[in-house]
């Protein structure tokens, strides 16, 4: 779409490679760990001083937490572990939200977007701690869309249905007590299970025929990133093919 994209991420070697594959000239790579202010003001930082300004930020990072049968329990939270999800998930949105702002606000336009989920809609469709992170992005949202719209910023997220991701499947995996023996068993069992959860998706969503895939995820992020919704702020973008709007209960 022509934009000039700056990948901030943990994952140096994977990070690397997508600028590498997208091109010097349209993207570049920062470490980044959203749970360290520091690394969001400097990746920031380093965007303005290759492009001059910043148009987008898409908060993208999030971890699941751990998915093990005794883990899901409230009874048995983990102070720790709770407090990780939301440093990543909820502050490191709200950190990058606080120094995109900081960028936007002189030029006074600009497009913050954020990766939610379904689990911030409604119970039962995640972990205790990732429910919680995920209500407090949504709400994050609202409330800087309140404050930025002033300066001509918007500011929306995406709440995705369950997208057969690595961290998905690896959650997955743990919640099944699963160990690979070896390298080739590991790579035919995880595209069985990207198929067993894309199944389950399929039979829980009241959409039939799509699949749900990552890509559908960016198109939504694309659409509030650009001008096509330039009156769209403060909006919940659900793309869950209608899990959340209803219980059929009596078959309809």
């Amino acid at each position: 779409h022509g934009a000039l994209v700056v990948v901030a991420d943990i994952n140096n070697a994977g990070g690397h490679a997508l600028a590498a594959a997208l091109g010097p000239h349209a993207c570049t790579y920062v470490h980044c760990d959203v749970a360290e202010e520091a690394d969001v003001e400097r990746a920031v930082a380093t965007t303005l001083e290759q492009h001059g300004r910043l148009d987008v930020l898409c908060n993208n990072a999030g971890v699941l937490g751990r998915q093990t049968r005794g883990a899901k329990s409230i009874a048995s939270l983990d102070a720790a572990e709770f407090a990780r999800v939301l440093r990543v998930n909820a502050l490191g949105a709200a950190l990058g939200m606080k120094h995109a702002a900081r960028a936007m606000v002189p030029r006074r336009s600009g497009s913050i977007v954020s990766v939610a989920s379904v689990a911030g809609v409604m119970g039962g469709l995640g972990p205790h701690a990732y429910t919680a992170s995920k209500h407090a992005l949504v709400g994050l949202t609202k409330n800087a869309a309140c404050e930025l719209g002033e300066h001509g910023i918007r500011v929306n997220c995406i709440s995705p249905f369950g997208v057969a991701t690595p961290m998905l499947v690896n959650a997955w995996r743990q919640g099944q007590g699963g160990d690979h023996a070896d390298e080739d068993q590991a790579a035919a069992s995880e595209e069985e299970e990207v198929e067993k959860m894309e199944e389950m998706v399929r039979r829980l969503a009241t959409l039939k025929e799509p699949t749900l895939r990552a890509g559908d995820i960016a198109e939504a992020a694309v659409f509030l990133a650009s001008d096509e919704s330039r009156y769209v702020s403060g909006h919940n973008l659900v793309v869950d093919g209608g899990v959340t709007t209803s219980r059929n209960v009596i078959g309809l």
